[in-house]
C-alpha cells in the first residue's frame, strides 16, 4: 500500500503504522508516495478492515492506493528457490 501523508505528521503516522500487527514491512519512501507499506491479510475484508478502521484513521494519512500481489516471483515471498542463498552481494 502507497501512503500519502501530511508532513508534519510524519512521524506519528510511521509511529502508528508500526503498531498495527498486519503492516509487515514500513519504509518512508522519495517519490509520488511518502510511505510504502507491506501488509498481510487473510482475505479482502480482512483488508478491508484493517484500511478503513485502522489505517485511514491514523492522523496525517491523506489517501491510499493499493496493490493485491496476485503471485510473487523473486523476493523473500515467492517459492523460496533462492539460488545463491549464503552469498552476499558486493557494492
Amino acid at each position: 500500500m502507497d501512503i500519502f501523508v501530511e508532513s508534519p505528521e510524519m512521524d506519528n503516522v510511521v509511529t502508528a503504522l508500526s503498531k498495527i500487527s498486519s503492516v509487515e514491512e514500513l519504509y518512508e519512501v522519495t517519490g509520488e508516495f511518502d510511505v510504502v507499506t507491506l501488509i498481510g491479510c487473510a482475505d479482502i475484508e480482512e483488508f478491508r478492515d484493517i484500511l478503513k478502521n485502522k489505517i485511514l484513521k491514523i492522523k496525517g494519512v491523506k489517501s491510499t492506493v493499493s496493490s493485491i500481489v496476485l503471485h510473487p516471483y523473486k523476493g523473500h515471498r515467492s517459492n523460496g528457490d533462492d539460488p545463491h542463498p549464503h552469498q552476499s552481494r558486493s557494492q
